[in-house]
């Protein structure tokens, strides 16, 4: 990308995560059946954007020269994996978190062709069940279950 194009969405999300945290404190702290408050989720979103944003911004001084002016945005991909996570919402409550997020996972690294199957396949599961157990078991928040 361009030095001054990353700078502007550096800034820009710096401003949508600080957004994201000061529209996340008007939400309730808690909700019913629920030790995490539905106000816990956008929070971190905020921060991490805002992390990544200041991270971007220090990588934007770092710059030696121009990046490729050939390189054309990869259209194919994203509408696949705009189209899996489209699918990943709608499907969410009907056959559960961890199955929904496991396939979601797995197809998105295939587009992007990272690694070889049995590594895609141990990342996938490991995520997919890694936050189920901590989101439902630690925190004692609620996610779309099994299908079962």
């Amino acid at each position: 990308m361009e030095k001054i194009f990353d700078r502007y969405a550096g800034v820009i999300f710096l401003l949508i995560g600080a957004a994201f945290i000061f529209e996340s404190r008007k939400i309730s702290s808690s909700s019913y059946g629920s030790n995490v408050g539905p106000d816990i989720f956008p929070i971190g979103l905020g921060i991490l954007l805002i992390l990544l944003s200041i991270r971007l911004l220090f990588e934007t001084t770092k710059y030696v020269g121009e990046a490729e002016k050939n390189s054309k945005p990869d259209y194919k991909r994203f509408l696949l994996i705009l189209g899996a996570a489209i699918l990943y919402v709608l499907l969410l409550d009907t056959i559960g978190y961890v199955i929904t997020t496991f396939l979601f996972l797995l197809f998105s690294f295939r587009v992007m062709k990272t690694g070889g199957w049995i590594k895609m396949i141990l990342i996938a599961a490991a995520f997919s069940f890694g936050v189920y157990y901590v989101f439902v078991e630690v925190l004692q928040g609620s996610l779309p279950g099994f299908p079962l």
